[in-house]
């Protein structure tokens, strides 16, 4: 049987921005790059310290993914060596886990030769995340808002900012179930009205290039920050400084502890530096909007045997 050999890329992502929590994300320029080739058993492997420690058996969540969607698409997978390769700091709420859901998906679409469409990659992916917002942005690139319930799954691609990012990653990991298990189980309903309008009011500025808004919108979030605010150190001080260190806004990524700020393009470098020097304990990093989402490259071709 004539098999490829092939690299599938898939970007991370910042979610929810503020107020837009389990809707609105954006991807962004760290990678995670799997080197697939058949192989006689499967297996998965890699030297990046971001992937320490990662099951390198069909325990690993791409492979779990991938047989997932084979099972689904009632196909059978043929086993493969996967090197992997990331520069996505892990529980840090720049979507790890997201960028691999994405990966074992199109892993199985090309394995299978699925020619899954967008809207399903999306909805896969949705379906067994939970919610769009980090998914659907490293499968789109760019700005995604999107909303996701057991029956479906809608998103709206909103094209790749003209801004500059800048990440504030701290040593310590944040992981999801513990950030989501301080979430109250529900809000009084004119407080749910009011996180409502910030949100819908974050979206609208973001579509007219209103960042100056959209940063406000960002800050002021009520649906998860303000319960966040004790498991991550800095949070409040910068997001209530990133106005006067010449930044529209910040907010968690995620479910932290990680710190995306949004600033005019160009101006990415200069608010770097005030932050290295006003918040010395994270590691301050520039990042970009990642334009494309997951993408294939066929390197060559090999054959095997069944």
């Amino acid at each position: 049987m004539s098999v490829e050999k092939m690299l599938i890329t898939v970007p991370a992502s910042s979610a929810n921005l503020g107020p837009g929590f389990d809707s609105i994300g954006i991807a962004v320029n760290r990678y995670l790059t799997l080197k697939v080739q058949p192989s006689e058993k499967w297996r998965f492997h890699s030297e990046s310290p971001e992937l320490r420690g990662v099951p390198e058996g069909k325990e690993n969540l791409i492979y779990e993914v991938a047989e997932h969607i084979a099972h689904e698409l009632g196909g059978d997978l043929y086993p493969c060596d996967v090197e992997m390769v990331s520069n996505i700091p892990l529980a840090r709420g720049l979507g790890s886990s997201a960028a691999a859901i994405v990966a074992g998906i199109e892993l199985a679409n090309q394995l299978l030769k699925a020619n899954l469409t967008i809207d399903e990659k999306v909805r896969f992916a949705s379906l067994w995340e939970g919610h769009p917002d980090n998914v659907a942005p490293s499968i789109y690139g760019g700005l995604i808002v999107g909303s996701h319930s057991a029956e479906r799954t809608d998103v709206v691609y909103c094209g790749v900012p003209e801004i500059d990012l800048v990440m504030l990653v701290p040593d310590k990991e944040l992981l999801t179930k513990k950030a989501r298990s301080i979430l109250p189980e529900q809000l009084p309903f004119k407080e749910a009205i009011r996180g409502s309008g910030l949100a819908n009011v974050l979206v609208a500025a973001i579509m007219q290039g209103n960042w100056e808004l959209a940063g406000q919108m960002m800050t002021r979030d009520l649906f998860h920050q303000p319960y966040r605010l004790p498991l991550v150190d800095g949070l409040e001080d910068v997001m209530n400084s990133i106005d006067e260190l010449g930044g529209y806004g910040a907010a968690l990524s995620g479910a932290g502890p990680a710190i995306i700020c949004f600033t005019e393009k160009n101006n990415g470098e200069v608010l770097k530096q005030k932050l290295e020097e006003n918040y010395p304990s994270f590691s301050v990093e520039r990042v970009e909007p990642a334009s494309e989402g997951v993408k294939v490259e066929i390197v060559n071709s090999a054959v095997t045997e069944r």
